[in-house]
């Protein structure tokens, strides 16, 4: 296929996906150009590798050797480490957060906001933390970073470089959900008990409008 076409990544991906479609997500995943293989146990992961190699033998597709990483116990995935423990934000993604200067115009403030939602599921009452920098993108008057944006904003990169390391969910453990709303927005916490330990699973957030600011909390 040539490089450059606008629709070369999807029509890729659809090759991909009809070649190894019947492998369960259990043994690979696949996105764009991109294959991630797993497995429980060593023995599990080289079958699931003998299994996609076979099907991409069979529809003469080549791989690049330079590109492959093999027996991996964490790997870099869409922005995100996957290891056994669970996932967590990319060290780079982090460095990036942190390292963002003070945004100077909305476009910038914008751009460092997408990125930031990108991994909003890893920090607690995210939505109430980024809300007065949201609100100023989309302020009508010019752009006027004050002491309280920076607060906002300092807060913000704080709370994503720490971000903790999210466990898989367990379908043989019960779940907690942990729900809080004000008149600002609401926030939820699912976690489950792993051991005697009680591990976050995923944080949720939302600012609320005026509209929604006043009902009752169990409407919120």
């Amino acid at each position: 296929m040539p490089f450059g076409l606008c629709n070369a990544p999807s029509t890729f991906e659809r090759l991909r996906e009809t070649v190894l479609r019947g492998l369960p997500s259990e043994a690979c995943l696949v996105y764009l150009d991109d294959i991630i293989i797993v497995g429980k146990t060593f023995e599990e992961h080289l079958s699931n590798i003998r299994k996609v190699f076979q099907r991409l033998q069979k529809a003469n597709l080549k791989l690049s050797p330079k590109k492959f990483k093999f027996s991996r116990k964490e790997v870099s995935y869409l922005g995100h480490v996957i290891s056994f423990e669970g996932v967590k934000a990319d060290s780079e993604k982090n460095k990036a957060v942190f390292d963002w200067p003070r945004p100077e115009t909305v476009h910038k403030l914008r751009s460092f906001l997408k990125l930031c939602t990108y991994y909003r599921r890893f920090v607690r009452n995210f939505s109430t933390i980024a809300r007065l920098l949201q609100e100023l993108t989309e302020a009508k008057s010019n752009f006027n970073w004050t002491e309280d944006c920076q607060k906002s904003f300092n807060s913000l990169k704080q709370a994503l470089t720490t971000s903790p390391v999210l466990p898989y969910p367990r379908t043989d453990e019960d779940f907690i959900l942990d729900i809080d709303a004000s008149n600002e927005g609401i926030g939820a916490v699912l976690s489950q008990k792993i051991g005697n330990e009680e591990c976050v699973i995923i944080y949720f957030s939302k600012n609320l409008d005026a509209a929604s600011a006043f009902c009752k909390t169990y409407s919120k």
